[in-house]
């Protein structure tokens, strides 16, 4: 549009030279370049004039592009706005629907203890009620039995009256009998008594003995006890200390090695590269590596279990005694074998 402006300007002002040329006589006619200079800007005006209207047209559709999709933003804000009130309640739908699922799950796991205790009760009532069944059945073949027995005991009764009569008069001559035999009864009552009161002096000593001697057993064992976690403690610190005098025989064995292979000056030359002592590079040869460190580790491990094996033996039930003399008998083994590297290492350094 500016550019339009500025050629219809330049199309006035030529114009209005060339009727201000024309009207004066003095002046000449317009020269060739100034025709072609205006046709020159009245193609450009024409071409001016179609891009102006290719443009608004674009312009236009543009305008109805942006208003269609203005249209589809307050749409698609609208059914935002309805998804947005439909995802509230539907949350608050399912907090409630939690809620009333806890409350259902907390009833139903009452309502199932229930069930359980009475389905427990309907068992225990079903088998009591076996149980009376079987207990009638018995008690009708105790009736059963009874009824015979009582026909059986009225006929021994008829009889048992008969002998009655008969053993009144012989019950008169014991009764005089009887008398006699209770005098003596009284008479032994009281020599058992004395009896049972002099046994009863015996006992009571013999128990009194008896708790002694326990109370000095349980002693003895505790005694016991004691000694075999000393001696136990002991073997272990012993084996411990014939292992260490061993690393430090092989140390002192590889040290010597060590220095009869090295001369003195590569020694000095070795502490003067490094820039220690001669005392400290002996030192960082001695250091123990690795897996010497894990085997100390592992033994130590082995050392701890043992001790903890030998509570165990010492608490539990008899009999122990032959697991706890294979265990210390083991130590003694292991105690020994180390007396004899230690003792063969001596001799090689001596």
């Amino acid at each position: 549009q500016q550019e339009k402006e500025d050629l219809q300007g330049k199309l006035k002002f030529r114009e209005h030279l060339s009727q201000t040329a024309g009207k004066s006589e003095a002046t000449p006619a317009p020269s060739k370049n100034s025709d072609l200079e205006m046709k020159q800007l009245q193609c450009k005006l024409k071409n001016s004039n179609n891009e102006i209207s290719k443009q608004s047209t674009t312009i236009k559709s543009l305008k109805n592009e942006v208003q269609e999709k203005e249209e589809r933003v307050q749409v698609l804000q609208a059914k935002v706005s309805r998804l947005e009130r439909d995802l509230c309640m539907k949350r608050h739908l399912i907090e409630d629907l939690r809620s009333r699922l806890k409350a259902n799950q907390e009833n139903e796991k009452t309502s199932n203890e229930t069930l359980e205790s009475l389905e427990r009760k309907v068992k225990a009532l079903a088998e009591d009620c076996s149980n009376k069944k079987s207990s009638i059945d018995l008690l009708k073949q105790r009736l059963n039995v009874a009824t015979k027995e009582k026909s059986q005991y009225e006929q021994m009764y008829q009889k048992a009256k008969d002998e009655l009569e008969k053993k009144d008069l012989k019950l008169n001559d014991l009764e005089g009998k009887m008398i006699a035999t209770e005098y003596a009864m009284t008479e032994l009552e009281a020599t058992a008594s004395q009896q049972l009161h002099g046994l009863a002096k015996q006992t009571e000593q013999a128990l009194e003995t008896i708790q002694k001697q326990l109370l000095l057993t349980s002693d003895k064992v505790e005694e016991f006890v004691t000694f075999v976690k000393a001696l136990a403690r002991e073997l272990q610190q012993s084996v411990q200390e014939l292992r260490t005098k061993i690393k430090q025989a092989k140390k002192m064995g590889e040290v010597r090695a060590r220095k009869k292979g090295l001369s003195q000056e590569s020694v000095q030359l070795a502490a003067s590269i490094l820039n220690v002592s001669t005392t400290d590079l002996e030192e960082i040869l001695e250091v123990e590596d690795d897996e010497e460190a894990a085997k100390t580790k592992m033994e130590f491990e082995k050392d701890k279990e043992w001790l903890q094996y030998i509570q165990k033996l010492l608490e539990a039930q008899f009999p122990f005694a032959s697991p706890l003399l294979d265990a210390i008998l083991e130590k003694l083994n292991e105690k020994k074998k180390l007396v004899e590297e230690y003792s063969s290492l001596m001799k090689h350094t001596v």
